[in-house]
């Protein structure tokens, strides 16, 4: 059996490079020229409203933005209706001017004749003739509807007239009427007493 020889040296196995470096060497020899990427901050997507939650949220006004509660709405004030006029009813007027009214002493500042009119336009013209004074302040004015017939009950105009004077038209305007005196047409005619401008002079 022959042994190795002596003085020389025992010839060993080619290494692999591999084997001689440990892995962790290998991988910081292998990414020395490499630069790590900056990091980006990550964004987290918001979700998608619902169209039915923002439709149904109601908006906010300014005012409620700001801390301020609105101010409720106050609720109109309907205008009282005065009440249904009647010949000889003075509501509302002192007993002096009734009295002066009912004797005929009062100042007639305009006169309006309907005698023979039909009724429409006998309404018409009433209208416009009570407008049309209370425009200018006048305060006591005549109408003459005539007496008409007496088996009738009297003539249509003078029937009509009272319903007249208490439409919308005509009673913001009228404060009172009652039959004229003989001299002034008797049962075919009326005064008419008119509300006072507020701007006209006592």
């Amino acid at each position: 059996m022959t042994g190795p020889t002596p003085g020389k040296p025992r010839s060993k196995a080619p290494v692999k490079k591999s084997d001689k470096e440990p892995d962790q060497a290998l991988f910081e020899r292998t990414m020395s020229g490499v630069q790590p990427l900056k990091k980006k901050r990550s964004l987290k997507a918001k979700p998608a409203a619902n169209p039915k939650a923002t439709a149904a949220r109601p908006t906010a006004s300014p005012k409620a933005a700001r801390g301020q509660n609105p101010a409720p709405t106050p609720p109109r004030r309907r205008t009282p209706q005065p009440p249904p006029l009647s010949a000889d009813g003075f509501a509302g007027v002192d007993k002096r001017t009734v009295e002066r009214m009912r004797r005929g002493k009062l100042p007639i500042d305009a006169r309006l004749d309907l005698h023979g009119s039909y009724q429409d336009a006998a309404q018409a013209e009433l209208n416009a003739f009570i407008s049309s004074c209370a425009a200018t302040g006048c305060r006591t004015v005549l109408v003459i509807t005539g007496k008409g017939s007496v088996s009738e009950g009297g003539g249509v105009l003078r029937r009509r007239l009272p319903d007249w004077l208490n439409q919308p038209s005509c009673r913001p305007h009228v404060l009172a009427f009652a039959g004229a005196r003989p001299e002034h047409g008797g049962g075919g005619a009326f005064y008419v007493l008119l509300r006072r401008r507020r701007d006209a002079r006592p």
